[in-house]
């Protein structure tokens, strides 16, 4: 049942990335949609479920969701992507912080992650690459995968009684990440 809906996901998402297309890179734009059915299945099955799970993957969303904000403050001629950029960079380099505090007591046989994965990575070239008139449509789309795979994640660690602070530290962040993809999907739909 999950492999037939993981399936069914990445085939929706490689349709959207086809439709996207003619504004960006056909490659980029399938790997980007292909990346969010990943990122959901990854956050639902292995991140939530366990420390050693939660804690990476939590650190590379944080890692991700910064050099896109990064690079967004470079590119976007727009004012309100460039100010959901600066929240997005401002809470997630609070979270990242507050992580690398917690990391050691509540996970110590965890290493946090230096560098981003190779879906992140490519996720952030093709930002790097997208052409100047795509480049907030990219950007926005990344960010609503993003930020739901991060509800995901957070939420389905939200209860875990085995590292309380680390719990408690997905409750907190939640509200932000939440706030973050209702404000990047109210400029998608505006675009």
């Amino acid at each position: 049942m999950l492999r037939t809906l993981f399936v069914g996901a990445a085939c929706a998402a490689l349709l959207a990335g086809c439709n996207q297309a003619e504004d960006q890179d056909p490659v980029n734009a399938v790997q980007d949609a292909a990346s969010a059915p990943v990122g959901q299945m990854s956050a639902a099955t292995m991140g939530a479920n366990t420390v050693g799970g939660y804690v990476p993957n939590a650190a590379m969303g944080d890692m991700y969701e910064i050099q896109a904000a990064e690079i967004a403050m470079e590119r976007t001629q727009n004012a309100q992507v460039r100010e959901l950029a600066q929240m997005i960079m401002t809470d997630h380099r609070a979270a990242s912080e507050k992580m690398t505090a917690l990391a050691p007591q509540a996970a110590p046989n965890v290493t946090l992650p230096t560098e981003l994965d190779e879906r992140r990575q490519g996720l952030i070239d093709n930002l790097r690459t997208a052409d100047a008139a795509a480049f907030d449509q990219v950007y926005l789309d990344q960010q609503v995968a993003a930020h739901q795979e991060a509800l995901t994640l957070h939420r389905g660690f939200a209860d875990n009684t085995d590292a309380p602070q680390l719990a408690t530290h997905a409750r907190e962040v939640v509200p932000k990440i939440e706030m973050h993809l209702e404000r990047a999907r109210a400029l998608q739909e505006a675009m």
